[in-house]
């Protein structure tokens, strides 16, 4: 009978606590508010930023292009959002765009816009319009809540963190799921992959984005292959590790292109 209690309570917060996704109109587990984790980002970023070698954007020109297509996606972002009446979704998002020295392939974005590549990944995209690519898809897993999504499977999961805040109450474990989560180099805690469904959704807005913010979708097709190339006999890269057969990924992005060449209007590079 207690097991019987137990599964009817964990069922209940199950319902509770889900929420749809104005975007993707897809439910989604939502035991930890998006304020949370902005301000749970905040911390974890600058702590990130203030171990890693950042690339000055002043005197360095792969800095300053990180800054530029980021700037111009979270704008396109913007726009779309507000298209669409939902500019309170991007409410507390104060971006941030930052090169790190590292010859790790990955890159990544926390709650609020908090964005980070990596020099490693440079030679992979090769030009200005796959890091749109690269970083548009990993804004969409920040603006469509896939790791809010994730961290609150975590922590249902384990038990913790299904009242209160429990992050600023100084809950370890708690901060040690986050930390796996949104920063890959941490690989602390139970770090739980992004489904396949969470990555064909940002593969599919972050075509978008990039369109919107002038850059050519075509480039996404080139640079997986790349990616493809990259991991065969080696290594996976970390951007790749959890992520969709590169076939499977390849031939999704193709059907996502129509729609996105409709947003897409070209822009000068500076």
């Amino acid at each position: 009978m207690k097991k019987i209690f137990a599964l009817i309570a964990l069922s209940s917060i199950i319902i509770v606590a889900c929420t749809t996704n104005a975007i993707t109109g897809r439910k989604q587990l939502s035991l930890v508010s998006e304020s949370t984790l902005q301000k749970e980002a905040v911390t974890q970023y600058n702590s990130f930023l203030a171990s890693n070698k950042v690339v000055s954007a002043s005197t360095n020109k792969d800095a300053e292009m990180v800054k530029r297509v980021g700037r111009r996606i979270a704008d396109a972002i913007t726009r779309y959002y507000s298209q669409k009446g939902l500019s309170n979704e991007l409410s507390g998002y104060n971006w941030e765009f930052n090169l790190v020295d590292n010859k790790e392939v990955n890159a990544w974005c926390m709650p609020g816009g908090k964005v980070v590549v990596y020099t490693g990944i440079l030679p992979v995209t090769q030009n200005e319009a796959a890091l749109a690519i690269v970083m548009g898809h990993e804004i969409t897993h920040a603006v469509a809540h896939h790791g809010q999504e994730r961290i609150s499977q975590a922590l249902l999961a384990q038990g913790i963190g299904l009242t209160g805040d429990v992050f600023t109450s100084g809950n370890a474990q708690a901060n040690n799921i986050f930390n796996a989560i949104y920063a890959p180099t941490a690989q602390i805690g139970v770090l739980l992959p992004n489904s396949r469904q969470q990555e064909y959704e940002a593969d599919h807005y972050g075509l978008i984005f990039a369109a919107m913010a002038g850059y050519n979708p075509r480039e996404a097709i080139p640079f997986w292959t790349r990616m493809a190339n990259l991991s065969k006999g080696q290594q996976t890269p970390e951007i790749l590790s959890d992520h969709p057969l590169d076939s499977k990924r390849i031939a999704k992005l193709k059907t996502y292109m129509n729609e996105a060449l409709k947003y897409y209007q070209p822009v000068n590079s500076n």
